[in-house]
């Protein structure tokens, strides 16, 4: 007799339907599995004879022949240690073969015939869902999945016995809740930035249109907090957003306890990150940075001290949106809609071109450190704002600020303009200003009459790109938006012209 299990293996965020078939049969004594199993998955044989010894079911002294099908596919990870051992229970007559027809199956197990929670129960519920099948995972895997929907049939054992029992009709398995992750009480806020008035403006025009953002200034001046506090005035996520967020996260095993939360992620690596740490890869080829980040925001300080290659990298990312990851073996593409946000000193020693100080190794350390960043990844950021040090004036007696409760009430108005313009258009509720097409674009920012005559004479001054002069237009348009004007005009050009030209100085140093 041959058990049959269904299960997943994952390509990205996607599963792919993979089934377990065991055969017992007269021969050497032992346990083979086949089908391109990893290391992970080679020594589940271990961790399923331990845990059926510790459940009472002996194994006869008969050859144990395990597949996974399709042969040709690569199957990794640890989750296919329940769908083998109930394969061989089901082989033995241990559980009826007929009730595992209507589940997909994943989960680890201990070698006390406990389950252990594994990476990837969201897109595997979601997929199991697709199938019209149900889904049977850890206990502390069922609170992630419960989140794929209610009509979804979830079973989230502690152990082996308990899945036996239920099959038996002895024991009743509850459906898991979904669980939620309650935000921290205190984050930061815009109020508590003394100065700066300019910067938490160009940080408000960036929140209400997703555009990328750098910002260039001497140590100390406030760049970092500026950006920790952009979080707090972004809008939620969607029910959308947070579905294809948490995948990302499931997949790669982020999900702490299974809960979920509506906050935007806000990824910040170190500066030593490698390639496969900011986009993703390894022999897996998991998620990076850039696709943690999705629908949120990643936040790189000290920008030129990463590596040159590491930040080329970004550049596909920016303009698509998606982080394609091509090996030799296999390619994987995970989605990386994200808002890029850094932070830079203008120079190595950090306090070139401000008063009172002079570098010692004049304009060249300056040139050379700005150098760094590739003019292509440059004209790809739509704002770029100096960030001056804060005076005394404004340490000692500062002015009342407005709260990041009040900035985040304009920037959702901005962005309730945008959605309601772009799904008139066919576009997804999601899209942002920054995320519209360059044909697009020229269509609800065409300026009027003295606007495209103030953008014609500084895109022949400015030697703008072609992308440039369509950034430029989709900053105007959310400045237009931030003022709930339908027309682009003069003003709106003039500051969004304004935000490209303190970049135009780095592109030059490129």
């Amino acid at each position: 007799m041959v058990g049959r299990v269904s299960t997943l293996a994952f390509q990205g965020i996607e599963g792919v339907p993979v089934e377990v078939q065991v055969m017992v049969a007269p021969g050497k004594v032992g346990m083979q599995i086949v089908g391109l199993p990893d290391k992970a998955v080679a020594e589940s044989r271990e961790r399923v004879q331990a845990a059926l010894h510790a459940c009472g079911l002996a194994l006869p002294p008969k050859r144990v022949t395990v597949n996974l099908a399709p042969a040709d596919l690569p199957k990794e990870g640890s989750h296919f240690d329940l769908p083998i051992a109930l394969g061989l229970m089901a082989a033995l007559g241990a559980v009826p073969p007929d009730a595992l027809a209507d589940y997909v199956v994943l989960g680890e197990l201990n070698l006390d015939g406990t389950l252990a929670p594994v990476a990837g129960a969201l897109p595997a519920a979601i997929a199991a869902h697709a199938l019209d099948k149900g889904l049977i995972c850890p206990a502390d895997s069922g609170a992630e999945a419960a989140w794929a929907g209610e009509g979804i049939d979830i079973l989230a054992p502690r152990s082996l016995i308990a899945l036996a029992n239920h099959f038996r009709g002895t024991q009743k398995l509850s459906r898991p809740v979904p669980a939620i992750r309650a935000n921290p009480a205190n984050l930061p806020d815009l109020s508590e930035i003394k100065g700066q008035e300019s910067a938490k403006r160009a940080l408000e025009v960036a929140a209400a249109g997703g555009h990328n953002l750098l910002m260039v200034g001497p140590p100390g001046s406030g760049k970092s907090m500026l950006a920790a506090r952009l979080p707090s005035i972004l809008p939620p996520l969607s029910a959308a957003e947070l579905l294809e967020v948490s995948m990302i996260h499931s997949v790669a095993g982020q999900l702490a306890g299974g809960k979920l939360s509506d906050r935007r992620p806000y990824r910040t690596p170190h500066h030593s990150a490698t390639m496969a740490a900011l986009v993703g890869g390894g022999f897996r080829g998991r998620p990076g940075e850039a696709s943690l980040a999705h629908h949120g925001i990643l936040f790189l300080d000290e920008f030129p001290e990463f590596s040159p290659q590491v930040l080329d990298a970004l550049r596909q990312p920016l303009e698509s949106g998606e982080c394609i990851i091509a090996r030799a073996n296999h390619r994987v593409s995970y989605p990386a809609n994200i808002q890029l946000v850094a932070a830079m000193n203008p120079c190595r020693c950090g306090m070139a071109g401000e008063p009172g100080h002079s570098c010692a190794k004049g304009p060249r350390c300056m040139s050379d450190y700005q150098a760094r960043i590739s003019g292509p990844l440059m004209d790809r950021i739509d704002i770029r704002i100096d960030v001056p040090a804060v005076s005394a004036a404004d340490l000692i007696r500062p002015r009342a600020a407005e709260s990041s409760a009040t900035v985040a009430a304009r920037v959702a108005r901005a962005r309730d303009m945008q959605r309601r313009r772009y799904v008139a258009a066919g576009l997804p509720a999601a899209t942002t200003n920054a995320r519209c097409s360059t044909a697009l674009i020229e269509v609800v920012a065409e300026p009027d009459e003295p606007g495209l005559k103030l953008l014609r004479d500084a895109a022949e001054k400015m030697k703008f790109s072609a992308r440039g002069y369509h950034r430029i237009l989709k900053v105007a348009r959310t400045l237009a938006d931030l003022e709930g004007q339908e027309t682009v005009g003069r003003i709106h050009l003039a500051e969004a012209i304004s935000y490209r030209i303190a970049g135009e100085r780095l592109t030059a140093a490129a």
